[in-house]
């Protein structure tokens, strides 16, 4: 159990006991509210093409906001956020910059420089950096190049448009800090410095805005910002739901700046050529700033956005600092006391963190675990969905064509989401995606496991979960299925919440479970297509890891039996089975439950590695493939080493002996099912030793398991400098092909971007480094080693004449993990690539981003480059590694446990 005596453990405290609402307020505004699919009212479902960028700073949206650093309460009832100008950009910078789907070569892509710094789980401190570009912003450059570009070509990104720039320093470092006064007194504290030879001007003009709830539906009020004649800048806000607000501004050196308004309104005329029922729209800023269009601003200084405005120029190296406060109280001398909370604040974050980090991380991985906290704490976000009334329409809304209520997200019209929300990334994935906010949950639960529970069963809960038992994908398919980890997530929380508080939150994994049982029969009823205890289930979150898309209707007719889905159904039901042990522990109701999960995972064990002939093990290659099955009854092992063979490792799980002795009721059945059902067990590792650790359930058995690691392990196959490749190396010089009607599909080996169109082309699973699966392996090969011990030993790399343990395999692998955010011998992070400014500048060489995946070979960061949802898991490496130690495995299998065999306890 750690220290939780700090000042932000008793805001924690504060909060899960509903005492204080410490966080109400966070960093919940996105990073990119157009092209989703929520604001998309098309006949086409285009969604980057109905909400472009370009209609971005003039369009009012429906669902939620978006800017720069944007702070809002849970509702997003009103928002803050920070907008800046650097005297030659065409557009007012209020939001980060990308390309669309179609406009990048790999698919959408942000193009700009920032890093998430700090955070703590209340929000009470928060801290970003951007790098903002002195020299023009190359809006239509990217685009252009992108469009030219093919998928062969690397992306372009910011520097390559912009080299001379970045290389010459001409750049703001423009750091933006958050500190919380009280639970609802929000202090923001805006520093820009000019990092360039040259004096450079720049316009900084914090916003504050409400979100539009009134134009979509009669009868709604219109909250209201005015100006106050105070000696600070001051604008006061009242509104239907949070009451009156006061919003203060300070400018460099004290100075008092000039206050802008107009409305959260679309500029109808911009957009579409119709007249404006008011002059004063989103856009006015823009207009006033960087057209000099001043009449766009209303002078009577009321209306429902405002900014203030200050206007600098910076000498080289010079730096300037804004502040602004945001209060439910009138404040005589509202910055007064700022420099003393900025200080306590970040003091009270140190300490908080100190007591999170292992005492034997070093300086730099403390450095990089704390900034993936930081990420997944910014990466929060206020997210709002009625498919319902997205589906028909609002009242003074755009009205959906017809054809839309029978098409994208039709069957989910139960679904209303109003809540902060995990997301992988609030610029490329401004959504939460099922499987990737489980992972998410395990380093959340290491600084906040409360929320972290809450996050869980948030999916699980009626407005999100199909009546059916489905957990909701993402908004771009509701329907689309995702790998069933939440359970796994579930389970893990629980351990890790254990760990951090030494309490046992049975209320929640109870409430969990019962959830849990509706998304497994789901699972069974929907994905076994047959009833052969071999699963189907499409895409599986891996995109384009086969020949062809397997969400979509074969090409050849007939169905694929998927080795991963059927292994990911093996895993869950071992996760159920542990899962109601740990219940059964005070209530023996569950002891039934139990067995019933305990027999799931016989029957799918069988029939994976070959029950009635048709199962996905290859004796011949050693390795698991996925099955095509044709209408004339035969069927073909589509043969690509892939993850997608590696999966059923992950179905392992050791019972523990003593808690078995203090269930009789479960262990009773379970040896009567061995004795009755003997003939299904030649296909399951059932192994257990009177004097060994307990009993090990998995999918594969001692012979199939050193077969798959080997392959795993080597160098020229699966093992990477920096991990687990998701696709065997092999496949560069002997690609996988597949010919049907006259077309061949291919699978070859590309350790960076994706080649292919599939799924958008922005994600690649044919090679590069994936850390949620590699995660899962490692933990799938610490049980394996914690049973076998020293009588199993695997080399590493293959061939390499190296010897260790199962469980030191894992750690090795989770170093080279780590090894891609860390600085090596040379000072070099590798996932920052080639790029010498990133990996020596000192301005640079510290800031991570933890990318979606990474190169194959060298680890180089690609796709998303702010995931820090799944991503962060580095976080969660770094302490296990830290806290690994030979002493841990004390009990270990004796070496006379034999190859497959069945050793069973009397």
């Amino acid at each position: 159990m750690s220290d939780r005596s700090t000042a932000e453990h008793r805001r924690l405290a504060a909060s899960e006991a509903r005492k204080a609402d410490w966080k109400n307020w966070g960093p919940y505004v996105s990073e990119r509210a157009w092209g989703t699919v929520r604001e998309d009212y098309s006949p086409d479902g285009e969604a980057w093409e109905y909400f472009p960028h370009t209609h971005a700073r003039s369009r009012a949206y429906r669902w939620n906001e978006d800017g720069i650093a944007g702070f809002c309460n849970r509702f997003q009832n009103i928002c803050l956020s920070v907008a800046f100008w650097n005297g030659q950009d065409p557009i007012l910078k209020e939001r980060f910059f990308g390309v669309s789907g179609k406009e990048g070569n790999h698919g959408e892509d942000v193009k700009e420089y920032y890093f998430y710094l700090d955070n703590t789980p209340t929000h009470a401190y928060a801290k970003m950096l951007y790098k903002y570009p002195q020299t023009a912003f190359p809006y239509t450059e990217l685009v252009e190049e992108g469009y030219r570009r093919n998928r062969l070509d690397p992306e372009y990104e910011l520097f390559d448009a912009l080299e001379q720039t970045f290389r010459e320093q001409r750049y703001f470092d423009i750091y933006i800090e958050y500190a919380k006064a009280d639970e609802n007194d929000l202090l923001c504290r805006i520093t820009a410095i000019n990092r360039g030879p040259d004096p450079a001007p720049l316009a900084i003009l914090p916003h504050v805005w409400y979100r539009n709830t009134w134009s979509w539906k009669a009868g709604r009020a219109r909250p209201r910002l005015a100006a106050m004649d105070d000696p600070t800048a001051c604008i006061h806000g009242s509104g239907p739901h949070l009451g009156e607000r006061w919003w203060y501004m300070q400018g460099p050196d004290g100075s008092r700046p000039e206050l802008l308004f107009t409305e959260n309104e679309t500029n109808n005329e911009r957009l579409y050529g119709v007249h404006n029922p008011t002059p004063y729209v989103k856009d006015a800023f823009h207009a006033a700033v960087v057209e000099g269009d001043w009449s766009r601003v209303n002078p009577a200084r009321t209306g429902t956005k405002a900014a203030g405005y200050c206007s600098v120029t910076l000498a080289p190296g010079e730096e300037t600092t804004v502040l602004v406060r945001f209060s439910p109280k009138r404040q005589l001398t509202p910055f007064a006391d700022a420099d003393a909370i900025f200080r306590q604040r970040i003091a009270e974050a140190d300490a908080f963190y100190e007591t999170i980090h292992h005492p034997d991380l070093s300086a730099d991985e403390r450095r990089v675990q704390r900034q993936a906290f930081a990420g997944l704490l910014w990466s929060k976000q206020f997210y709002h969905y009625s498919v319902e009334l997205w589906l028909d329409g609002d009242e003074y809304g755009p009205r959906p064509p017809e054809e839309r209520k029978r098409g994208r997200n039709e069957n989910w019209r139960h679904l209303y989401n109003l809540d902060v929300v995990s997301m992988p990334d609030k610029w490329e994935y401004p959504w939460y995606a099922a499987w990737d906010l489980a992972f998410h949950m395990l380093p959340i639960a290491q600084i906040d496991p409360e929320w972290a529970k809450r996050q869980l069963i948030l999916l699980m809960r009626e407005w999100y979960m199909h009546p059916n038992g489905q957990l909701p994908a993402y908004e771009w398919a509701l329907g689309d299925v995702n790998p069933p980890v939440h359970a796994w997530a579930v389970w893990q929380v629980y351990q890790i919440s254990r760990q951090v508080t030494g309490e046992a939150d049975t209320e929640f994994l109870e409430k969990a479970f019962h959830k849990l049982l509706l998304n497994f029969t789901w699972w069974v009823n929907r994905k076994d297509r047959d009833g052969r205890n071999v699963f189907q289930g499409g895409f599986l979150g891996l995109d384009n890891i086969g020949v062809f898309d397997r969400s979509k209707p074969l090409p050849t007719g007939g169905i694929l039996d998927q080795a991963d889905g059927t292994a990911w159904m093996g895993m869950y039901s071992l996760n159920m089975l542990v899962m109601a042990l740990e219940l059964a522990r005070t209530k023996p109701a569950y002891e039934d439950v139990a067995t019933k999960f305990f027999e799931h995972f016989v029957y799918i064990a069988d029939a994976i590695n070959g029950s009635g002939g048709h199962g996905l093990w290859n004796g011949e290659d050693g390795f698991y493939y996925d099955v095509l099955h044709f209408s004339t009854g035969e069927h073909l092992p589509l043969r690509i080493r892939s993850f997608v063979g590696l999966i059923p490792l992950f179905a392992v799980e050791v019972l523990d002996r003593a808690l078995l002795d203090k269930l009789p009721r479960f262990k009773q059945r379970m040896e009567w099912f061995i004795k009755y059902r003997g003939q299904m067990m030649e296909n399951l590792s059932l192994l257990s030793e009177q004097d060994g650790p307990g009993w090990l359930l998995s999918l594969v058995n001692r012979s199939q398991l050193t077969r798959v690691l080997q392959r795993m392990l080597d160098a020229d196959q699966f093992l990477s400098d920096y991990g687990l490749r998701a696709l065997s190396r092999e496949h560069d010089a002997h690609p996988f092909t597949f010919t049907v009607d006259g077309y061949t599909y291919s699978v070859s080996y590309e350790p960076a971007e994706s080649t292919t169109g599939l799924f958008g082309g922005n994600s690649n699973w044919r090679g590069p480094i994936w850390l949620p699966v590699n995660y899962l392996m490692i933990e799938a090969l610490r049980k394996f080693g914690g049973y076998y011990g020293d009588s199993v030993r695997v080399e590493l790399p293959t061939g390499s004449g190296i010897q260790m343990r199962i469980d030191e395999a894992a750690n090795e692998i989770a170093r080279r993990l780590t090894r891609i955010f860390l600085r090596n011998d040379g000072g070099q992070r590798p996932f920052a690539g080639e790029n010498d400014l990133f990996q020596t500048d000192p301005h640079w060489r510290d800031h991570i981003l933890f990318y979606e995946y990474f190169h194959g070979d060298n680890g180089a960061g690609l796709g998303a480059s702010h995931q820090t949802g799944w991503t962060a898991l580095v976080a969660q490496l770094l302490q296990e590694i830290a806290a690994s130690a030979p002493s841990q495995h004390q009990e270990e299998a004796p070496d006379s446990v034999p190859d497959g065999g069945r050793l069973y306890s009397s």
